[in-house]
């Protein structure tokens, strides 16, 4: 027979359930509400990621090496052992992702923000591009890959969709604001669009938590 508490507890499970979906329909909906704008945001991010990888791919030689030892230096201290000090990675990719947040916000909220927030977002795929690329040139094809796999793939599977979100509430609060200029409507938008911007924040330190405490571990079965 079901004791109170378990009836308790079960109660909870299902609200809980509950309250996880509505958050699962609220996401839902406004991805497509603003389908077009996440479209135009994740194509500007590998427009960035494809110019990164051709700007590996055109280096002189002497800038190839000296991004090849600086990746084999990295590697094989690792290998043998060199401590690396976690808590200062960790925060330093913290204030990187606190940094990226606050420029795509102040941004977001200005009219002639918007290129700057594409061009934000074209920098970070330009960004991750030269590090795929870069990678997979000193270490081939097939090792390079194995390697960002273990060591990019996990964070970037929140990072990315995270600094799209907060570019795509730019462009939304851009759309509001030219759509009705009144104050009423403007400081609302202001308000969801740093909502949004906090929510992201948190996810991009949770980015940051997998990439120190997750991602580096990985590394090991390099």
């Amino acid at each position: 027979m079901f004791s109170i508490k378990k009836l308790w507890i079960l109660g909870e499970i299902i609200k809980n359930m509950g309250k996880t979906l509505k958050i699962k329909e609220i996401v839902i909906k406004y991805i497509k509400n603003n389908y077009k704008e996440y479209i135009l945001t994740s194509v500007i991010f590998i427009i960035g990621l494809f110019i990164g990888v051709m700007f590996v791919n055109n280096l002189n030689q002497d800038k190839a090496n000296m991004i090849s030892e600086y990746i084999m230096q990295f590697i094989n201290n690792y290998k043998q052992g060199t401590q690396i000090d976690k808590s200062q990675f960790f925060m330093s990719s913290v204030r990187d992702n606190l940094f990226l947040t606050i420029g795509l916000w102040i941004s977001g909220t200005t009219v002639i923000g918007m290129p700057v927030v594409l061009g934000l977002i074209l920098y970070r795929g330009f960004c991750l591009g030269v590090t795929i690329s870069s990678i997979s040139m000193v270490l081939g094809i097939k090792d390079g890959v194995h390697f960002c796999f273990l060591a990019l793939f996990l964070q970037n599977i929140f990072f990315i969709p995270a600094i799209i979100t907060i570019g795509v509430s730019s462009l939304k609060l851009y759309k509001s604001i030219i759509a009705d200029r009144r104050k009423e409507n403007i400081k609302i938008q202001i308000v969801y669009h740093t909502i949004i911007s906090l929510f992201m924040f948190v996810i991009l330190i949770f980015s940051s938590f997998l990439e120190n405490e997750v991602s580096i571990k990985l590394l090991k079965f390099q």
